[in-house]
């Protein structure tokens, strides 16, 4: 199994910590974002990883070329101008479609700047399951940007923006509104159905996916930790819980 690490942003919220390093590059209790993330996926025995850069990537070489790669065998993904997670991930297509096996085997997409306990295992498997062409781990929690999935938790929307009003893509009552938690497990089929170009949200490409039909799933992740270390409050907090050995 492979994985993507979405490590290109330019990390606004957490400046000054930003000013002179990559979102990816910013500690918690004394562990960098990315090693906390590419410990999670060697967890899961993922070997084979690309990360996308932008902001400081010579940083990012830098530190992966002097801890070896962490045992890893890691591609890196060099974006002149920021993508968005769609545009980025669209660009390492080749990386997840390198022999005829990989068009089976489906990817972890995650982004660098959130912490979880999230079981990847067990989200996997309910992925394969339902033959899905993405799988998004949601928690039912506060948030500006809700998706709407159906009782049979298949996204059928959005709510998001000042009058939180519901944008439905397909016609679904009722519908639950929960929080993406920035981990995706993605079939690689899905690069053939993105017909987007240059920077876009990989959001706007499901919501069109999900209209056609096709299978965009929600793995509730409610009983698991979950933290954003994108704002400086966020990034303290989740240290306070690493000392309390709330999570990992």
């Amino acid at each position: 199994m492979k994985a993507m690490i979405l490590a290109a942003g330019l990390g606004t919220r957490l400046r000054p910590l930003t000013d002179n390093r990559p979102k990816a590059l910013v500690e918690v209790a004394g562990r960098t974002m990315l090693e906390i993330t590419l410990s999670r996926l060697r967890a899961l025995d993922i070997r084979e990883v690309i990360i996308n850069v932008h902001h400081f990537a010579d940083m990012i070489l830098e530190y992966l070329k002097t801890n070896d790669n962490f045992g890893m065998r890691i591609e890196v993904s060099h974006e002149r101008v920021l993508l968005d997670t769609g545009g980025g991930l669209k660009k390492a297509a080749s990386f997840f479609l390198k022999d005829s096996n990989d068009f089976e085997r489906p990817f972890i997409l995650h982004n660098v700047d959130v912490i979880s306990t999230i079981d990847l295992r067990r989200m996997v498997q309910f992925h394969t399951e339902n033959q899905a062409l993405a799988t998004l781990a949601v928690q039912d929690r506060e948030t500006s940007r809700y998706l709407l999935f159906d009782e049979q938790l298949q996204l059928c929307g959005r709510r998001s923006g000042h009058d939180q009003k519901n944008e439905f893509v397909r016609c679904s009552q009722p519908v639950q509104a929960l929080a993406f938690s920035g981990i995706h497990i993605i079939s690689p089929r899905l690069f053939a159905m993105m017909v987007e170009e240059g920077a876009f949200s990989i959001i706007n490409s499901y919501l069109q996916l999900a209209a056609g039909g096709n299978k965009i799933f929600a793995f509730r992740a409610d009983e698991y930790y979950w933290h954003d270390l994108g704002r400086l409050d966020n990034l303290r907090q989740a240290v306070q819980d690493l000392k309390q050995k709330v999570l990992l």
